[in-house]
């Protein structure tokens, strides 16, 4: 059992859109009677998912409860960003009983755990577990290992070549790390979808592990709080295929932010980002856009072609700009056929 007297941290870990920011807003509103902190660790400099959940913020985890790392990766940010957020947390009146951190969706979390052997915080906080979040519909369509037969062929007739993408590697770390598996938009894969989906991550992971399908977020805290996994203890038990390396690789994957004007139709919008989809091999936007004549900013948050946005608080003081986060792998990143597609009118006037 971990020690009791520590600081208890639950580290939330899971691909592009798979529902992270849900579950924890969720959780915010649903905490089991814990007093929460956030740490969001974003990828790219618009920080959308702490603006989500500064949104939620509720006495019990309050908007100063809330912290951002935007980005980087907090494993490669140790002693500059990490240790003095999580100290700063810890200092704050009342003090949080638990804190909750969600990574990026490029984050490998293994190399996050490591940073909980620090000594500067060793002995205050324990990792009360990894939860991994996996969308059914994404992975019951193998997306994380595109064509498995043919790159198995390949496999089988020269052992020498590499079969591994840098997403598939991704997701198998993720899996590899987890406590608990949560399996998320169930209604988007179906019962056949879910099926296929647990037989996939029951083949990757190192060792049974609890699956859950959780649609919108919704799942009971005692499921994914006070497991008392003290994972940073348990690193052999958890494999990633970085192990044996001092760092880890962040060039697979690349982000810019695209400005972009005014938007008169929605639907505009989300056929440009589908285009980007189909045609770039995007793997996600996210940001906030200005649709003209609404006193409300639109939020966008999408995952390859599928598009998802709502109104979700008005403008207020802050300037009416829209700017979109764009992220692919490095060899899909062309800034400006991006720009041509999302921001046409700046490329225009060029």
């Amino acid at each position: 059992m971990a020690d009791l007297a520590k600081l208890p941290v639950t580290i939330v870990t899971g691909f592009l859109g798979s529902g992270k920011t849900t579950l924890i807003s969720q959780l915010m509103q649903n905490p089991g009677g814990k007093r929460l902190a956030i740490v969001v660790n974003e990828f790219g400099d618009v920080g959308v998912d702490g603006e989500i959940l500064k949104g939620c913020a509720i006495p019990d985890c309050p908007a100063e409860n809330i912290m951002e790392l935007a980005n980087g990766c907090i494993c490669c940010t140790v002693a500059d960003d990490f240790i003095p957020t999580i100290e700063a947390l810890m200092q704050l009146e009342p003090r949080p009983e638990h804190i909750v951190i969600e990574t990026s969706g490029l984050a490998l979390p293994k190399p996050l755990l490591k940073a909980f052997d620090w000594p500067d915080i060793r002995s205050k906080i324990t990792v009360d577990g990894v939860i991994a979040l996996a969308d059914a519909e994404a992975v019951a369509d193998g997306r994380f290992a595109p064509d498995v037969a043919r790159v198995d062929a390949q496999r089988l007739a020269d052992e020498s070549i590499d079969h591994e993408t840098p997403l598939s590697e991704v997701f198998e770390d993720q899996i590899s790390c987890a406590d608990i598996v949560l399996l998320t938009k169930p209604d988007l894969a179906g019962p056949e979808g879910v099926a296929k989906a647990k037989a996939v991550i029951e083949a990757e992971a190192p060792r049974a592990l609890p699956i859950v399908e959780v649609a919108e977020g919704r799942v009971d805290p005692r499921v994914i709080l006070g497991l008392e996994a003290a994972a940073e203890d348990d690193m052999d038990a958890r494999p990633s295929h970085h192990d044996g390396h001092d760092d880890h690789e962040h060039d697979d994957f690349e982000s810019i932010v695209v400005n972009i004007a005014p938007v008169a139709d929605p639907a505009d919008l989300v056929a440009r980002i589908e285009r980007l989809a189909t045609e770039q091999n995007i793997l996600r936007v996210k940001g906030y856009a200005d649709v003209a004549g609404k006193p409300m900013r639109l939020l966008v948050q999408a995952v390859g072609a599928r598009v998802r946005h709502q109104y979700d608080q008005p403008w207020g003081d802050r300037p009416r700009a829209g700017r979109l986060v764009v992220i692919a792998e490095h060899d899909d990143v062309d800034p400006a056929a991006i720009r041509a597609v999302l921001a046409p009118e700046t490329v225009a006037a060029e």
